[in-house]
């Protein structure tokens, strides 16, 4: 496998901080993202090769891993268990047989045999060894009202169409895994997963936090004083609400079952909480000042 600059490919340097990693990930990755470059060919492959770069830069032992064994660096872990065992082999060697040396050449046979055609097991007899497919990576970008319902949705990931369904309620940040949908395994070995980050941007005027929401409710003076009934937003529609005569500013009311929906719990949901902001009136004729100005009288002597 020829070696691949992931490094190059996001355009930085080796020194480049994880938080640089990122931002280049994420500019390239929507730059090149297939839905804005439709039947581009070259546009999907390089969304291919930014999505790979980022899976191994973006995680710290895949990167350390990546700097010491270039294209071999899904392999690292064998190569230092091979290591540790010629190591081994050779420590007895000397006690057994002081006069002999080891030769260069027996290491790199060694991992040729672990790695290319097969090894000698116990028995006598060569098996090859499996390795599972990597694992590939990808954001989606979604609207919160686009996951307060359940929906599918086509994925195009490394030229593939893949059909997901989004479950209702899904978090910001939150991460899936689809088994079998990463990368071919070596040597008959399983297929990687596809991780897919949900990124969730709020549309809306609510405020969530887990499955419950919060919004504020204008509320004009007379109401807060006399009492009497408002529409109020939620969700998913309107509701009627009472007001209680002499309502202060800043009281909360809960709206039990109203808030978001609870990820893969069908029909539970949160709680909407409502705050009341008392509005007053602007624009007040000269009968009205005078009104105010009586009632302030009143509330004073």
């Amino acid at each position: 496998m020829a070696f691949i600059d992931y490094y190059k490919i996001l355009g930085l340097a080796k020194s480049a901080s994880a938080k640089e990693v990122k931002a280049a990930y994420r500019k390239l990755a929507r730059k090149h993202h297939p839905d804005l470059n439709p039947n581009d060919k070259a546009a999907e492959q390089k969304f291919k090769e930014v999505n790979e770069a980022n899976e191994v830069l973006s995680d710290t032992e895949k990167r350390k891993k990546y700097d010491e064994y270039g294209k071999d660096w899904k392999h690292a872990d064998q190569f230092e268990q091979a290591k540790q065992q010629q190591s081994q082999q050779r420590q007895g060697q000397r006690r057994q047989q002081p006069s002999q040396g080891f030769e260069g050449g027996d290491y790199s046979d060694f991992f040729e045999q672990m790695f290319g055609g097969g090894f000698s097991g116990g028995g006598g007899g060569g098996r090859n060894v499996q390795f599972k497919g990597q694992d590939f990576n990808a954001d989606l970008e979604l609207k919160l009202s686009e996951v307060y319902d359940t929906h599918k949705r086509t994925l195009t990931v490394n030229g593939k169409n893949i059909r997901i369904t989004i479950p209702a309620g899904i978090h910001n940040e939150q991460i899936i895994r689809i088994k079998g949908q990463g990368g071919e395994g070596a040597n008959g070995g399983p297929k990687g997963d596809l991780l897919i980050r949900f990124i969730i941007h709020n549309d809306t005027s609510f405020k969530r936090d887990k499955d419950n929401l919060y919004a504020g409710v204008d509320l004009d003076l007379y109401k807060a004083l006399l009492g009497g009934e408002i529409m109020v937003d939620t969700f998913n529609g309107k509701v009627k609400l009472k007001i209680p005569p002499e309502t202060q500013s800043g009281t909360k009311v809960k709206l039990k079952g109203k808030g978001f929906p609870k990820y893969k719990k069908p029909n539970e949901f949160g709680d909407l909480y409502l705050s009341y902001e008392l509005k007053p009136p602007t624009k007040l004729t000269p009968e009205e000042k005078e009104l105010f100005q009586k009632l302030s009288k009143l509330r004073n002597t």
